[in-house]
């Protein structure tokens, strides 16, 4: 057997190992197809896997069709499919959790097949595309997480204090709270570790400049590290921090299976284009899954809430944790580790 895995963004690339490394130890062909070449490190990682491809956008089709693999899988919503002329059955593993109503609506594509995380979403799912197939298999990027092959950082090596208690902040790249932090908010939590891992597009694209400006201007600072563009997993900086900030982001949902503090921060920077009247269109960008960050976490409208936020949680981090667990099995499912192993099985099993 023979099967693809399409990384249109390499943030996706976490979502795939833990299912890579499954199907490499059943002995099955693995390739990994990416738009660009990747960086040194995550290919080498990637060697004993699976065989690395870079092809541009407007060969793809003909590289599909010419590798004829029994699957294809991709990290989103894809218009490839419809354009093969080959029999791959394909797949997707979604690249996050919402809330963003893309999650729902990224099966609204020619891809056959869905791996999702919970019974929950599945229904709601399978409601909407009724003639999509939607398979129940927990999510698959936690599993090393859980199954403790995922090591924390090393706080020395990073330059920062073991003793210290560790904040991680992961701002999204839009809507973004970024711009809105001050110039010298790591100084105000100079008795706190601070580790930065923001989204890959802030670190990439040229619309996201000023982000990275600041950013890189926090990473002076001591008692900060900020995330490097090849440091694509989430899962270390996860096992190492204490407590989370984000905004409505579905990194928190991954915090919080974790069981650990959340903090929901909503001063965001909009665009124009979402102001006063407009905002409707922020709104229309967010699934209903949105409510949730108003219980698992404290959430704040301002920064000058957030040390007194930040203190409360850490000082008492079971603070919100019967809704956390209470949604766990909701948005995530099953969290066992075996995630990667129950998709294995449904593409080795498929005729």
């Amino acid at each position: 057997m023979k099967i693809l895995f399409d990384v249109a963004y390499l943030y996706y690339l976490p979502h795939f190992t833990p299912v890579l490394e499954e199907l490499k130890e059943r002995g099955v062909e693995l390739g990994v197809v990416f738009r660009e070449e990747p960086p040194a490190n995550i290919k080498h990682q990637l060697e004993p896997l699976a065989a690395c491809h870079v092809i541009s956008d407007n060969q793809l089709i003909n590289f599909y069709d010419s590798q004829s693999a029994d699957w294809i899988i991709f990290g989103n919503s894809s218009q490839i499919p419809a354009k093969l002329s080959c029999s791959s059955k394909t797949a997707m593993i979604m690249h996050g959790l919402g809330p963003k109503s893309a999650y729902y609506n990224g099966s609204n594509c020619p891809i056959e097949y869905r791996f999702v995380e919970s019974e929950i979403r599945q229904k709601t799912l399978q409601k909407m595309f009724p003639d999509k197939v939607f398979t129940v298999t927990g999510y698959t990027k936690l599993d090393p997480l859980i199954n403790g092959t995922c090591e924390p950082l090393d706080l020395t090596e990073k330059g920062l204090i073991p003793e210290k208690k560790t904040i991680l902040y992961s701002p999204t790249f839009f809507p973004s709270t970024i711009e809105n932090f001050p110039k010298d908010w790591p100084e105000q939590f100079a008795d706190y570790n601070i580790l930065i891992k923001p989204h890959y597009l802030s670190l990439i694209k040229s619309a996201y400049k000023k982000q990275r400006e600041l950013l890189e201007h926090w990473a002076n600072y001591p008692n900060v590290y900020l995330a490097k563009p090849e440091e694509q997993s989430l899962l270390p900086f996860m096992a190492t921090a204490d407590i989370m900030i984000s905004e409505t982001s579905s990194a928190l949902f991954e915090f919080m299976a974790l069981n650990k503090p959340v903090i929901i921060a909503h001063f965001l920077k909009l665009r124009i284009g979402y102001w006063g009247l407009l905002k409707f269109r922020f709104k229309k960008r967010l699934s209903a899954d949105y409510k949730i960050f108003n219980e698992i976490g404290t959430n704040i409208n301002h920064y000058h809430q957030l040390k007194s936020a930040v203190e409360d949680n850490l000082a008492n981090p079971t603070l919100f944790e019967p809704q956390r667990l209470s949604y766990i099995e909701q948005i995530l499912g099953t969290v066992d580790g075996h995630c990667s192993a129950r998709v294995a099985d449904y593409l080795l099993n498929q005729p």
